[in-house]
């Protein structure tokens, strides 16, 4: 009876720190507006106008520091120096762990608020260096073809949504009064592709998809995550560009979901409103109409047009009063203001070792034939493809500089022993698109056979003095944003001179190629020269971010090469690349696998392909997104070339999104979807083919056969897209993945067979390791409902991710809320409908013969919107 008292009272506090919580957070959040609202009373309307963009200048007099409200956080803390780099999103998304996804969280919030402790609580702070994150991107991914996919979660809206709360939480902390850093959820709303013409498309979409497919994890990351801000999106809706649209940030954002916060642009949307969308003859025009719907901060300086709107009359000092209090609250609850703080402290060993555990959990196994994975002991390796050993696909986009990024031909030959991997990079990425030049092409020289290139790093822009270290580098792939090469180096200026011998695999004709990372806002690039034999074919003087040269090669000799970097302005990494014969390359890789037991290849895609609005056109890809989603043609060769040896294929595919494996699904032995893994992706990828890690990720997305078992493109209506609406046979379904061990599943059972409308349900279902080893599991919770219009095939309705060991059972419940057990008519209402349901619970989506828990609703129940 004493224990049961202890409970009953436990319980009675809970539920009073209920109540006491919220109202202490409403309170302290009323004291930051307070503040802030007589901080903001003492400025001049000019003034006023500077602080609503995004680069707000200081106001000494105020003692207020210059503050830069743009910084990245994707997926680790970006494009400010050394961070963790996590699995790109979509990666992280193939993990369906909201646990990991709020750890991830918390360690860029926490890196953010170092740095920016580390610049000083009261100096001015600029870009990249904030406490104001721009992320996460919670777009639905609803189309293979759109280049920025991997920056999503996903296809899903409940999957995104439940992923979405806990990275927000984790970045902003648990305290609301005093978060961490504020997320930024975003492009708010209905924005997916395509890239090329992303500054002015008009979305034309139903209240139905609206409701049901792109504004629920929005809805989420503001209610129940309570983000801090929210990012509208380029794109209009009905005509009407998103950052000026009332009933989006009003009635919708401000009024349905109560959000207090402020909202920022997409960078310059303002300006895009006045040149793209033609929505204002210019952009006092634009900026008026944004800052009336609701759009507190522009990125960009298209707000300077706030002045001619204040004086025509357009807009009222109020109005600037409104949004500029926002924004100061923001910085009162972050602390910017206190008169002291302290810096987080950093554990890199232990958020190297969450970038490993994100990565291996990221990784679906997708097929595997007779067992070929985990890897037998002993094995020879024949590594092969162009992902093998490239930074870029461990780093995606919007990243920070990788402490320790390990690739996956480095993750091979650490995991099983150099003598035991031989590598052959076999293929270009595509057509026309330069790789780097590999380690099997360098080497030191000077009668040495090391492989490799001599690097000698300089404190001076023009390689003069001594170097201040001189080292072996595998090869010229470097990541550089904020970063020294070498610690010896500040991260500012310096020089360094690259020299050895190229070896060709075969004659013909070759594109050598000097890449730079480009800088945003940059006056030119470093200058850079490439030497071959003594004579100079690439110099650049700052103007382009690639220079190419064409060089006949006549026979397989080593050419003496030299590279010359003067680094003295903004540039983020430098890449040595070329385009090599096609033969050449397949003869070598060939040759690799000849004297292999198995050949793994690395293939796939990168971010030089797919992307943020990119300057490629080349065949299957046009600015950044896909025209075709198979494997480009080239690895499809290779892949057939090195399957010909008759040895056992593993395909490993490396992208930020679904790519046709038609060819490997029929062919290959094995097959593992990676991604972009992070700064740990190669650690995890030999791993868990060698059995380390057992693969526990499934796939956020539906990798379909064909574009044209698609609609267009510029379609924005969910028919015959994603697993909801898809009516064809994919390739590999949304919630795929397999394990080393097996699982057995009991049939479900539900709470209640008969279901008042608007109440709970709870759903039980029994899983089993079947198998000889331990595993994690993705229980996967799907409802088929009644013959209603518009009304998704199946949709995920809840998901649980388990670890078990061999033979451990147990039963996994979930409770189904109203808005989970809900439908979306056709004017957008949601709402629990009267019927007879069908739920499927297992570790992917109902299969034919399996056996629903089926229960009946009666009534009607309007969900809020």
């Amino acid at each position: 009876m004493g224990s049961r008292r202890q409970v009953r009272v436990a319980l009675g506090l809970i539920g009073l720190l209920s109540m006491v919580v919220p109202a202490a957070a409403a309170t302290a959040a009323d004291q930051a507006s307070e503040r802030a609202g007589k901080l903001v009373a003492q400025m001049t309307p000019a003034e006023k106008i500077a602080q609503l963009q995004s680069a707000a200048p200081a106001i000494p007099r105020l003692g207020i520091p210059a503050y830069e409200w743009w910084s990245e956080g994707l997926h680790g803390f970006a494009r400010s120096g050394e961070a963790t780099v996590f699995p790109q999103a979509i990666g992280l998304a193939a993990s369906w762990d909201p646990a990991l996804l709020h750890a991830v969280g918390g360690v860029v919030a926490a890196q953010a608020r170092d740095k920016f402790m580390a610049t000083g609580l009261h100096q001015d702070h600029p870009r990249y260096n904030g406490l104001t994150i721009w992320s996460p991107n919670i777009n639905i991914f609803r189309d293979p073809r759109w280049g920025r996919g991997q920056e999503t979660y996903g296809e899903d809206p409940r999957l995104t949504a439940a992923l979405a709360v806990a990275f927000i939480e984790g970045l902003q902390g648990s305290d609301p009064s005093h978060p961490t850093v504020i997320a930024t959820p975003k492009h708010f709303a209905v924005h997916s592709g395509p890239e090329p013409g992303r500054h002015g498309f008009d979305v034309d979409v139903s209240p139905h998809d609206l409701e049901d497919t792109y504004l629920p994890a929005f809805r989420a990351a503001i209610v129940e995550a309570q983000a801090g801000s929210v990012m509208c999106a380029y794109n209009a809706i009905r005509g009407v560009p998103a950052c000026a649209l009332p009933w989006l940030l009003g009635e919708r954002l401000r009024h349905d979901w109560s959000f207090k916060g402020y909202v920022v642009t997409d960078c310059d949307a303002v300006d895009d409103m006045t040149k793209f969308h033609y929505y204002r003859k210019d952009n006092a025009g634009s900026a008026a109409s944004a800052l009336r719907a609701g759009t507190d901060l522009n990125c960009g300086v298209a707000y300077d047009g706030l002045r001619a709107a204040l004086a025509h009359g357009d807009i009222s000092e109020h109005d600037l009063d409104t949004a500029a209090t926002r924004l100061f609250a923001a910085r009162y609850r972050l602390g910017m203001f206190d008169a002291q703080a302290t810096r987080p402290r950093i554990d890199a060993a232990a958020d190297r070792a969450l970038a490993l555990r994100a990565a291996g959990e990221s990784i679906v196994l997708l097929k595997n034939r007779d067992s070929t994975l985990p890897l037998k002991p002993g094995v020879r390796l024949a590594v092969v493809g162009p992902n093998a050993d490239a930074l870029s696909v461990l780093e995606a986009n919007y990243h920070g500089t990788a402490r320790h990024p390990v690739t996956p031909l480095e993750g091979l030959r650490q995991q099983l022993g150099s003598q035991r991997v031989g590598y052959a990079q076999g293929a270009a990425l595509a057509e026309g698109v330069p790789v780097p030049v590999p380690v099997t092409a360098l080497r030191v020289g000077d009668g040495s056979d090391t492989p490799g290139l001599k690097g000698e790093y300089f404190r001076s822009t023009d390689l003069s003095g001594s170097p201040v270290a001189t080292r072996i580098d595998s090869k010229i792939d470097m990541d550089t944003d904020h970063a020294p090469p070498v610690h010896a180096l500040g991260a500012g200026g310096y020089s360094v001179r690259w020299t050895g011998q190229l070896l060709p695999p075969g004659p013909g004709n070759y594109t050598l190629v000097v890449r730079q990372d480009r800088c945003f806002d940059c006056k030119g690039h470093d200058p850079v020269r490439l030497y071959v034999d003594g004579r100079l074919l690439i110099t650049s003087t700052g103007d382009n971010e690639a220079s190419a040269a064409n060089i006949a090669i006549a026979d397989a000799r080593p050419r003496d090469i030299r590279v010359e970097w003067q680094h003295s302005g903004e540039d983020q990494g430098i890449h040595l690349q070329w385009i090599a014969p096609a033969d050449a390359q397949l003869a070598e890789a060939r040759r690799v696998a000849d004297q292999a037991d198995v050949v793994v290849a690395f293939v796939g895609l990168s971010p030089d392909v797919e992307g943020e609005e990119l300057k490629v056109d080349v065949p299957g890809f046009l600015g950044g997104d896909r025209t075709d989603i198979g494997l480009p043609a080239t690895q499809r060769r290779l892949l057939e070339s090195v399957a010909a040896s008759g040895k056992p294929l593993v395909v490993v595919l490396m992208s930020g999104s679904a790519v046709a494996l038609n060819w490997a699904n029929e062919h290959a032995d094995a097959i593992l979807a990676a991604w972009y893994p992070g700064e740990q992706g190669g650690v995890a990828i030999a791993q868990t083919l060698a059995g380390v890690l057992n693969p526990s990720g499934r796939l956020p997305v539906t990798f379909y056969r064909d574009a044209r078992d698609l609609p267009p493109f510029i379609d924005y209506g969910m028919k015959g897209r994603t697993y909801r609406y898809f009516r064809g046979e994919p390739l590999y379904a949304f919630g795929d993945g397999l394990s080393y061990t097996r699982f057995a599943y009991g049939a479900p059972s539900v709470s209640s067979a008969q279901l008042k409308a608007g109440d709970p349900l709870d759903a039980t279902v029994s899983v089993r390791n079947s198998g000889a080893r331990a595993g994690d599991e993705v229980v996967q919770v799907y409802l088929a409902y009644p013959d209603a219009a518009n009304a998704p095939q199946r949709a995920l309705v809840g998901f649980q991710r388990v670890s078990l060991a061999p033979g451990e059972q147990r039963d996994v419940t979930f409770r189904l809320d109203a808005r989970a057990l809900s439908l979306v008519d056709a004017d957008g209402v949601r709402a629990v409908r009267e019927g007879r349901y069908q739920l499927f619970a297992g570790g992917h989506q109902p299969s034919p013969g399996q056996v629903p828990a089926t229960f009946t609703i009666s009534g009607h129940a309007d969900v809020a919107r």
